[in-house]
């Protein structure tokens, strides 16, 4: 029986219900003590749960996702401006929801980043804040 693009398609989905979507993310950290509150915060805030945590890391799930917070095996701390990965961007709920994390970020160990032209700093049409914490991962938090 020869299916057509779309139930061809739907059979695709069937099979990978997930597929393209992010599966997990791992941040290697140099201090959990430093690190683990801010995403603690941070991602709860998200809606994320705590997931799973060992001597080594924890982790957050949200849905199919997680991310993963572990300490780094070498020394070499992370700069989000050389290559590697830069930030992370999550949708953050309403315009409100962003100006509340904003507000709040410097209390659970998040340094407010592009003050001078927030929440515009992404461009005119793009409202969001930027964060860092203590080891330096950005976080974009996205209005809509």
């Amino acid at each position: 029986m020869h299916l057509d693009a779309r139930e061809d398609s739907d059979a695709v989905a069937a099979e990978a219900p997930h597929r393209g979507i992010l599966h997990h993310v791992e941040l290697q950290s140099l201090d959990l003590a430093v690190t683990g509150p801010a995403f603690d915060w941070l991602l709860g805030e998200l809606g994320y749960e705590p997931f799973q945590e060992w001597p080594g890391g924890r982790s957050w799930r949200l849905g199919a996702t997680y991310l993963v917070l572990a300490v780094a095996p070498g020394a070499t701390p992370h700069d989000r401006r050389g290559a590697g990965l830069s930030h992370l961007a999550f949708h953050a709920g309403t315009r409100g929801d962003v100006d509340r994390l904003w507000e709040a970020a410097p209390e659970h160990h998040w340094r407010r980043l592009y003050a001078d032209r927030h929440p515009y700093a992404g461009g005119g049409d793009h409202y969001a804040a930027f964060l860092e914490n203590a080891e330096r991962f950005k976080v974009e938090l996205v209005a809509g």
